[in-house]
């Protein structure tokens, strides 16, 4: 496929639905090339093909490097205006280097050393930070302090104001994700600096968005109007492991209530509208029982998994992952995925499907009967 961003070079070709060479024919590619134009004819194939053909691959991630090399960034790599983030991103080898985990989606290795803090700024993308292990840290979300602690899932929706800080004597990492890939491909994005401190240092368990929020079924009568993204920062490990166990249970107990046998499922929401937490990031906590595999799944839009707790097999076509506590892993568009579990498997995953959704271009294939061991 030829892009205007970089030179057009055209060549009559003899082939199915291609008009023959000839002198006159060169000549008329000669001239498309001299005004930056391509004739649908010679780039039907790339830009409709008959499914989606993505160029991010499938690719695991290993907590454990990731970790070692945050360790070392820590020691070396100082925070503060300019650099404001000691992330590390993931880069899909089929996007020629890009930070990139997938086309729209951006994931990353946050690491603060003790008593450490990361500046206060806001931009348009939509972050949310995922704890695999540790705690000790906070952030600081338009003012309000939020506890990160192992297996919650916390949110930054675009344009708030946020800052870390670490007030334990440990060092903490921490996935983040982000939409990066997609703003930036539309080009919609800004960013400012925030103050030059944090505002609240200040430690609660809760935060006051929690206080509001975080009560089952229940929304508070002084604040009723939908948002677009979740007005909750944060979502409680213990909250999202017993919903999981419970519907093992009732799947035990001989009721529906997973997504298939051995797998529990759900989905972190927004509630003042049951939505996407997100407008454009969907994430889910899954629990594999020991021994389950899905069905083979394929879906439009590109995913990234990270396993909490467990190990297993993560196929992606003819692609096999063996991954265990912490590793990460990229599903491209289209991308045939099964997941085995061998000793038990948690997951987080995150995905673009709330902008497919809207586009009305999502599409999912289910194939074969998923079995439970």
């Amino acid at each position: 496929m030829t892009y205007v961003d970089s030179p057009v070079s055209l060549t009559a070709t003899d082939g199915p639905g291609q008009p023959t060479p000839t002198p006159e024919l060169d000549e008329l590619y000669r001239d498309f090339e001299e005004e930056l134009l391509v004739p649908l004819w010679t780039e039907i194939g790339d830009l409709m093909p008959s499914s989606p053909r993505p160029t991010a691959h499938g690719h695991a991630w290993r907590w454990q490097n990731l970790l070692r090399l945050a360790r070392r960034s820590g020691e070396l790599v100082p925070l503060g205006r300019g650099g404001e983030r000691r992330a590390i991103a993931l880069a899909n080898p089929g996007l020629g280097g890009a930070p990139y985990a997938t086309p729209t989606l951006w994931a990353a290795i946050q690491y603060l050393n003790p008593r450490e803090d990361a500046p206060v700024h806001r931009h348009t993308q939509h972050a949310f930070r995922f704890v695999i292990e540790g705690t000790g840290v906070w952030t600081v979300v338009d003012g309000d302090p939020v506890a990160m602690r192992r297996g919650d899932f916390l949110l930054t929706p675009g344009w708030h104001f946020h800052g870390h800080h670490n007030e334990s004597d440990e060092p903490m990492a921490w996935l983040d994700g982000l939409d990066i890939p997609f703003v930036h491909t539309t080009g919609s994005a800004f960013f400012e600096f925030g103050p030059d401190s944090i505002s609240d240092r200040s430690t609660p368990a809760r935060s006051r968005g929690e206080q509001l929020w975080a009560h089952p079924g229940l929304r508070p009568v002084s604040q009723p109007g939908p948002a677009g993204s979740s007005p909750l920062a944060a979502y409680r490990w213990e909250h999202t492991d017993a919903a999981l166990a419970d519907q093992l249970a009732l799947e035990a107990a001989g009721h529906p209530g997973v997504v298939e046998a051995g797998h529990a499922a759900v989905r972190f929401s927004n509630p003042t509208t049951g939505g996407d937490v997100l407008p454009t990031i969907r994430a889910e906590m899954h629990r594999l029982l020991p021994g389950s595999t899905t069905a083979t799944r394929r879906e439009v839009g590109s995913a990234v998994w990270q396993v909490f707790d467990g190990t297993g097999v993560v196929r992606i076509g003819e692609q096999k992952f063996r991954v265990e506590r912490g590793d990460l892993v990229s599903v491209p568009s289209w991308a045939p995925l099964t997941i085995t579990a061998t000793n038990g498997l948690d997951l987080f995953r995150f995905s673009d499907t709330p902008i497919f959704e809207r586009l009305h271009a999502d599409r999912v294939q289910v194939e074969g009967a998923p079995t439970c061991g």
